[in-house]
């Protein structure tokens, strides 16, 4: 998040907003959900501690490094760096933010979090996507624009999907993220489509304030069941679903349709330009 030198400099913020999930066919199916977010600077988790939010200890609100990245517990800003440093983005030389559901009372899922990592400058130069399903499987894609360039709103980010999420999708097509931020907010679109087109929409959005000790109050306080109902949520999205008939494709789901090129832009196994592996996947 690019600030300048008059704005306040938090290691911490919190994210408060509302998550968008539409699915356009077969059957229309659309839902928001409020939820809220810790982005944290890894370069500074050891001096988040305020009674209320704490890093590796208990606390009603959490972060644990053993939870993201290699999930060994050891420092997320080195491994980061060696992902980057891994795929060639050398312009990524500034500040790493992670952005993720917290654990609340020691309980976290989390579908999709964000690792933001900025230029010296505080441009956005890659964005890490970690992406869990409910079976226990994750997978992280890595995104840069072309040429590493900064990017911006209208920067398109496509990767071929991998990870098997839904039992309503099968594994094929690819995902297009845009993210937007500014000063006081933050959001991420992701289009998914399939062999046929745009299948799903989803945002999050929200806006930024400071990780307190009484804003992470005033979030618990508003939402004490986030994650559990985070959890809650996928399986009544999913029993709707159902119920409207759409196709099922179970935890494991035939091998995929063959795409038309112009709607998978990795429909021949390769990854896009703006895709690098993870060591850890």
């Amino acid at each position: 998040m690019k600030r300048t030198c008059t704005d306040v400099d938090p290691a911490a913020w919190l994210l408060t907003g509302k998550v968008m999930h539409e699915r356009l066919r077969p059957r229309h199916h659309r839902f928001v959900y409020p939820v809220f977010y810790v982005r944290c600077d890894l370069d500074r988790l050891a001096s988040l501690d305020n009674g209320w939010f704490g890093i590796d200890r208990w606390r009603p609100l959490a972060l644990h490094r053993r939870d993201h990245g290699p999930r060994d517990g050891s420092d997320l800003a080195t491994w980061m760096r060696a992902q980057l440093a891994g795929a060639g983005i050398e312009e990524a030389d500034g500040r790493i933010w992670l952005q993720a559901f917290p654990r609340v009372f020691g309980y976290a899922f989390n579908p999709v979090s964000f690792w933001f990592c900025h230029d010296r400058a505080g441009q956005l130069r890659a964005l890490l996507a970690e992406v869990r399903n409910t079976f226990g499987a994750r997978h992280s894609y890595l995104l840069s624009a072309t040429n590493h360039a900064p990017i911006t709103a209208d920067t398109p980010l496509v990767c071929r999907k991998v990870l098997h999420v839904s039992p309503f999708c099968r594994v094929e097509g690819d995902y297009a993220f845009r993210v937007k931020e500014t000063p006081a907010s933050a959001s991420v679109a992701i289009d998914y489509r399939d062999a046929h087109g745009l299948l799903i929409r989803t945002a999050l959005a929200g806006r930024l304030t400071p990780l307190t000790r009484w804003s992470a109050l005033g979030a618990l306080l508003r939402q004490p069941l986030l994650t559990v109902g985070v959890v809650f949520r996928i399986h009544w999205q999913a029993l709707r679903l159902a119920l409207k008939k759409a196709p099922f494709h179970g935890k494991n789901p035939a091998p995929a349709e063959r795409a038309d090129a112009s709607t998978d832009s990795a429909a021949d196994g390769q990854p896009s330009a703006s895709a690098h592996p993870i060591s850890s996947d």
